[in-house]
């Protein structure tokens, strides 16, 4: 689970690096936040539409090969986009770097259902915990790469992918011992068990709605923090850092309390909290607002791993598919809330389409109160 994690890590890292380099490449290249949305948007639809379709092949034709090729074709995508030199081609590296991801996520979350034993939670929680801390290390990696080297510094992000790829394809054997045939302990669920696709669905679409909350602040905290706050492109940065950072830490405490009280007390608690954590940071100042962003940040990234596990209890058999729509398609669903949001925040401005940002949870909420308290144990339930 450990090396699951740490490819989960350097493969979101780049992901995360989209959201350092919206602001250098909005002054370099005179980007408009709209443009900027977009590339958000071909990260995460790259990244997201396709993983359904890999999961479906894991699921009937695993290749564990593509954990290793995913990680190294993510790091190479966005080492090209400091270096790109147009728009549509920066759009491709991103596009590519998308792909890497949507190749490595359905796999690497298929090995860890195997190795998760009982507490599938806690342990989808710390594999997930990878990706989030990624998606933190992105900014904080690819600033100074680009305030040293200019644009050209993201040719250093090869170099994590390259060794993540080589840990992963010398690994390799040892993570096939955990296939299910080879599994000891009994917890693999049996491809005969019933599938649940009212609950999967609704999960889904909760999924959706916390995906345009989530990539929407990727998106435009630094920006917020630069044109609303007046602070500079590093420290809005920095806050964006402190979010995604806290959500490491979120996803680690949200597992555990899942188990214990329930996936869907844990996912409804969190769509509670956050329209009056985001409106707060609206109201507040730079140092403020990152303390809020650092909560929203936990409560927001923290049900990550507890939605994949559900998406895998709905759908036993599926576990593959389930991990790639769930942490993939849905996802992606979400990022297309990045270019409207963007299109928003150039007409009406950003503190506004911050408060529309705040307002989105209820429609998750609202969803939540309707998946049932536990795994339904017939197929109409």
């Amino acid at each position: 689970m450990s090396v699951l994690s740490a490819g989960h890590l350097f493969t979101d890292l780049n992901q995360g690096a989209v959201a350092a380099l919206l602001p250098f490449l909005v002054e370099v290249q005179g980007l408009s936040l709209a443009a900027a949305g977009t590339l958000v948007l071909a990260a995460t639809v790259s990244s997201s539409v396709v993983q359904p379709l890999f999961g479906v092949f894991s699921d009937n034709r695993p290749l564990p090969a593509l954990m290793p090729l995913g990680v190294l074709f993510a790091g190479i995508g966005m080492a090209l986009v400091g270096v790109a030199p147009s728009y549509p081609l920066i759009l491709l590296c991103v596009v590519l770097s998308g792909m890497g991801v949507a190749a490595f996520h359905p796999e690497a979350a298929r090995f860890a259902n195997y190795v998760s034993g009982a507490r599938r939670a806690r342990a989808m929680s710390f594999f997930s915990v990878g990706g989030n801390a990624g998606f933190a290390i992105g900014p904080a990696l690819t600033t100074p790469l680009v305030l040293a080297f200019g644009l050209h510094g993201t040719l250093f992000l090869a170099l994590p992918a390259a060794v993540m790829a080589a840990v992963l394809f010398f690994e390799m054997s040892r993570m096939l011992g955990f296939s299910p045939g080879e599994v000891e302990n009994g917890d693999a669920k049996p491809v005969e068990a019933p599938e649940h696709w009212g609950p999967f669905a609704r999960m889904v679409a909760i999924v959706t709605v916390r995906s345009f909350v989530y990539f929407g602040l990727v998106a435009f905290v630094a920006s917020y923090y630069g044109r609303v706050l007046g602070t500079s492109h590093a420290f809005g940065n920095a806050a964006l850092t402190v979010m995604l950072a806290a959500g490491a830490v979120g996803t680690l405490l949200m597992g555990p309390l899942a188990d214990r009280f329930g996936r869907r007390a844990v996912i409804a608690a969190s769509m509670l909290l956050l329209p009056p954590l985001i409106y707060g940071f609206t109201l507040s100042g730079p140092y403020l607002g990152m303390v809020l962003l650092a909560l929203v940040g936990a409560v927001t990234v923290g049900t990550f791993g507890v939605t994949v596990v559900m998406g895998q209890e709905y759908l036993p058999g599926r576990i593959g598919l389930a991990a790639g729509i769930t942490m993939g398609l849905s996802i992606g669903l979400g990022g297309l809330g990045a270019p409207l949001l963007g299109l928003l925040a150039d007409n009406v401005g950003l503190p506004v389409t911050m408060l529309v940002v705040a307002g989105l949870p209820v429609i998750g909420l609202i969803l939540a109160l309707t998946l049932p308290r536990k795994v339904p144990t017939s197929p109409g339930t």
